[in-house]
């Protein structure tokens, strides 16, 4: 199947879709959510929503996106274990949501069969936040120069996203604070 073609998309529409999709998901669930759901509250066929994207996951994501900050940049006190606690304390509240927990499971269930709605999530929504925390460990006195940066990354965010998905504890602030000593004593 084609990509259609972003540019001819009314942007009224396109923004009463994102709008609704969104004011929905503040309503119902993930998984009662339907793509006839958002066109009905958009005012748009449901045709217009299958032509702009390939699922509803595809709608959910440029909704999301869309109301994402684009310019991650972490806080830099001058202390890189409270600039960390910050990020994964903020991080661990967002899985620990059930309302955005809810939505992030089911966004991560699509993306296990959609190969290209999983490498946007990653790009759009993850990437971002991701080399923000890289960039902040970049210029840390505290971390090694011999360390990979990408897998210390993965060393803080990781751990959440098994804790969350497995649901093998709580997601608590001690236990963001544990991940970042943790952490941090691996990369010193």
């Amino acid at each position: 199947m084609p990509t259609p073609d972003p540019g001819r998309r009314n942007e009224r529409s396109r923004r009463a879709i994102l709008a609704a999709a969104l004011e929905l998901l503040g309503e119902t669930s993930y998984a009662e959510l339907t793509v006839e759901a958002i066109a009905a509250r958009a005012g748009v066929g449901k045709q217009t929503i299958y032509r702009w994207w390939r699922s509803k996951g595809a709608v959910i994501l440029d909704a999301l996106t869309e109301t994402a900050a684009t310019d991650v940049v972490l806080p830099d006190t001058g202390d890189l274990r409270a600039d960390l606690r910050a990020v994964i304390r903020a991080t661990v509240a967002e899985f620990a949501d059930p309302r955005l927990s809810a939505t992030t499971r089911a966004l991560t269930i699509e993306t296990l069969s959609d190969d290209a709605l999983a490498e946007q999530v990653r790009d759009r929504l993850l990437r971002p936040q991701l080399d923000a925390v890289k960039a902040r460990l970049s210029t840390a006195r505290e971390v090694r120069p011999d360390v990979d940066l990408d897998q210390a990354v993965e060393l803080l965010f990781g751990p959440i996203y098994h804790r969350w998905m497995l649901r093998t504890g709580p997601l608590t602030e001690s236990y963001a604070d544990g991940l970042v000593d943790l952490a941090l004593a691996a990369l010193g």
